[in-house]
């Protein structure tokens, strides 16, 4: 399959605060525009979304589940891979983001070990785990160098993850969009600070520039972004699935177990119009915990998000987004160190001017 050479982009901003830059991984520094990971999402990512993020400077991810079947995948990579090196090739002064995969670590998923060694295959920079300790993942993806960040919504769970040997850890706090916790994020990053100093990525209905500040103000390295990216214009997700994030509010929002047996945060809207009653939903259902490639998924319309919805309000495309969010990043940055507002960086002039980079 041929694919159209890529459009061109708005050239994003410089970089991020060195200060900043400097606790990531090395495989991530010259590579961000702004400290943001979008998250992997069940339908809506694929690799024009991936592509287009990456392009912006943020790390774009998708569910290897996606790729609906297995072979797939391998092309999903190949594509991936080849549109950035073409990009970077042809823009080496743009600060292109490292892409992720995200893996389904439970025993219904009977496509892992496959999947992993395809991402090893195509040297995958970076794996997301999700469910069960990542144990079978971390040793084959990091024997190449890639990194292997996972999914925790607890202490205990990041205990294990990190007993595990993972190079970070994702957050999943209260409010974020699909499999979510139910900790404040405040309280899960406090906790996890306490035993951890290494690369945190925190989740939880953060959806603007500012929200990705407070994040870093908390602790964590990087910020986690779903939500926010299924209202873009390379989103693999139905114009109805677009809109009704860009009318939702939080108070649309349902968290239960029922559709595959993991807490998860969805649209009520969805739910209603799959014929259920969001207000009387039955309690989990544990046959519907299959991560498998076996059968069809039987809530597919029944749409994810999180509770940052309500500041969603057009269907941008992927880099007027980021571009947007470096500029709302940086006005917040601003409105909290006043006596810094005449650099460049913090308001008077639009990221990826002079002076971006050295702002601290």
């Amino acid at each position: 399959m041929t694919h159209s050479p890529l459009p061109p982009a708005p050239l994003p901003p410089a970089a991020l605060p060195p200060a900043l830059e400097a606790r990531l991984p090395p495989a991530l520094r010259g590579t961000l525009t702004l400290p943001v990971v979008a998250a992997p999402m069940f339908i809506v990512s694929g690799p024009e979304l991936v592509v287009a993020q990456c392009r912006a400077g943020v790390v774009g991810a998708f569910p290897a589940l996606n790729a609906r079947a297995p072979d797939s995948l391998d092309a999903w990579l190949a594509r991936i891979g080849r549109d950035l090196a073409r990009a970077r090739a042809a823009e080496p002064e743009r600060r292109i983001a490292p892409f992720a995969v995200n893996q389904i670590v439970h025993a219904s998923n009977d496509r892992l070990a496959q999947d992993v060694e395809t991402c090893v295959r195509h040297r995958v920079p970076i794996v997301i785990t999700s469910l069960r300790p990542p144990d079978a993942v971390v040793r084959p993806i990091q024997a190449y160098g890639g990194l292997v960040f996972h999914d925790v919504t607890t202490l205990r769970h990041a205990e294990k993850a990190l007993e595990a040997g993972v190079d970070g850890l994702i957050l999943v706090c209260a409010g974020a969009g699909g499999h979510a916790g139910t900790l404040s994020p405040f309280a899960l990053l406090g906790e996890v600070r306490r035993i951890y100093d290494g690369p945190v990525i925190l989740s939880g209905a953060i959806t603007t520039g500012s929200a990705i500040l407070a994040a870093q103000a908390m602790g964590a390295d990087l910020a986690y972004m779903g939500s926010r990216f299924i209202a873009t214009a390379e989103a693999n997700a139905a114009p109805a699935y677009k809109a009704m994030i860009t009318r939702a509010r939080a108070a649309d929002i349902v968290y239960t177990p029922f559709f595959t047996g993991v807490p998860g945060n969805y649209l009520a809207p969805s739910i209603a119009a799959a014929g259920l009653d969001p207000e009387a939903l039955p309690g989990a259902d544990k046959s519907a915990m299959s991560f498998g490639s076996g059968r069809a998924k039987p809530w597919r319309d029944v749409w994810g998000a999180g509770q940052g919805v309500g500041t969603i309000a057009d269907i941008p495309t992927t880099a007027d987004l980021v571009a947007r969010l470096g500029r709302e990043y940086a006005q917040a940055r601003a409105r909290l160190m006043p006596a810094d507002a005449g650099s460049p960086a913090l308001g008077s002039a639009e990221p990826g001017s002079a002076g971006w980079e050295e702002a601290s």
